[in-house]
C-alpha cells in the first residue's frame, strides 16, 4: 500500500511478505530515493519465507554454519545496514528512509524514530522504556542475535528487547530499519551459529500482552503514532535492480 501524507512522508505497507533479497532491495531503493530526491518514506513489511539476515559488516562466514543453513533451506540475506543477525519470522519490520536533516543528526533520527514506534506500541497497551547507555555485554564481532543485548536508545519492555534496529548513511540520507517481534524466538540463529550464545534478551508483543498480536494492528498503531494520514491502495512496482545483488552469495558471505 502507498500514499503521500500531507507532511511529505510516503507511507508503504507491504503485508503480503517477500523474500529477504526483495525486501532489502526495496529498502535500498527507498534510501536511493531519499539521497537523490529528498523523499521521506516509512515502510512496514514482513518476510515470506522466514529469513536469516546478517548485518552489513558482520563476519558471517566464520560465525555461521553455511552448510547447515543450506541443509535447512533457510532464506538468507545480508542487510545494507549494520548490526548482528536477525531471524525474521513473526514480526513487523519497519524501514525509514529520509534526508538526515529531517531529524537533525543520525543519533537524533535513531531516537526520534524509536519514540514514534514506542508511542504506537504504548497505544496497544505495552509499557515501553528506552535502553540506557552502558557497555555492551558482547563484543560486536561475536556471533549471535541482535536481540541478545540492547544498545542505548532501543525499545525495551521490562528490561527485555522488543525492537531491534540498524542504520546506515548514504550521502545526505539515512536508512533505519528494524524488527518489532510479534511472537516466536531467535533460536534459529543459535541453531546455525558456530559459537551459540546462551543469552536471550528478547521479548515479544504476544508474550507481553498475553494474546496473539497481528501484523495489521501493529502497523495501524505505528501509522497513527507517526502522525500521518493512513496508507491507501496498494501500488504495483517493479523489482528494484539491486535484488540480484542482495541474492548473490558473494554479497551475503563476503565477510
Amino acid at each position: 500500500m502507498a500514499c503521500h501524507a500531507p507532511t511529505g512522508w510516503r507511507l508503504l505497507v507491504d503485508a503480503a511478505g517477500q523474500p529477504g533479497a526483495a525486501n532489502m532491495s526495496v529498502d535500498q531503493a527507498l534510501l536511493d530515493d531519499a539521497a537523490g530526491s529528498g523523499t521521506a518514506t516509512l515502510r512496514l513489511y514482513r518476510w515470506e519465507p522466514p529469513c536469516l539476515s546478517f548485518g552489513r559488516n558482520e563476519p558471517a562466514a566464520g560465525h555461521y554454519d553455511r552448510a547447515e543453513i543450506q541443509r535447512l533451506g533457510i532464506d538468507v540475506v545480508r542487510r545494507p545496514t549494520g548490526g548482528r543477525a536477525v531471524w525474521h519470522e513473526h514480526e513487523v519490520t519497519y524501514a525509514v528512509a529520509a534526508p538526515i536533516e529531517r531529524f537533525g543528526s543520525l543519533r537524533e533520527a535513531y531516537c526520534g524514530i524509536h519514540e514514534r514506534i514506542a508511542a504506537g506500541l504504548r497505544a496497544l497497551g505495552v509499557e515501553t522504556s528506552v535502553a540506557p547507555t552502558r557497555p555492551s555485554a558482547f563484543p560486536p564481532t561475536r556471533p549471535g542475535s541482535c536481540f541478545d543485548t540492547a544498545v542505548a536508545g532501543e525499545i525495551l519492555v521490562r528490561g527485555r528487547k522488543l525492537v531491534g534496529s540498524a542504520q546506515v548513511r548514504q550521502g545526505s540520507a539515512l536508512l533505519q530499519h528494524g524488527s518489532i517481534l510479534l511472537a516466536g524466538s531467535q533460536e534459529m540463529i543459535r541453531a546455525v551459529s558456530r559459537q551459540p550464545s546462551t543469552v536471550s534478551g528478547a521479548t515479544t508483543l504476544s508474550a507481553e500482552l498475553g494474546r496473539p498480536v497481528m501484523f495489521e494492528e501493529v502497523a495501524e498503531a505505528i501509522v497513527r503514532a507517526w502522525g500521518e494520514s493512513p496508507p491507501c491502495a496498494a501500488l504495483d512496482r517493479p523489482t528494484p535492480p539491486s535484488t540480484a545483488a542482495f541474492r548473490s552469495p558473494a554479497w551475503t558471505w563476503r565477510h
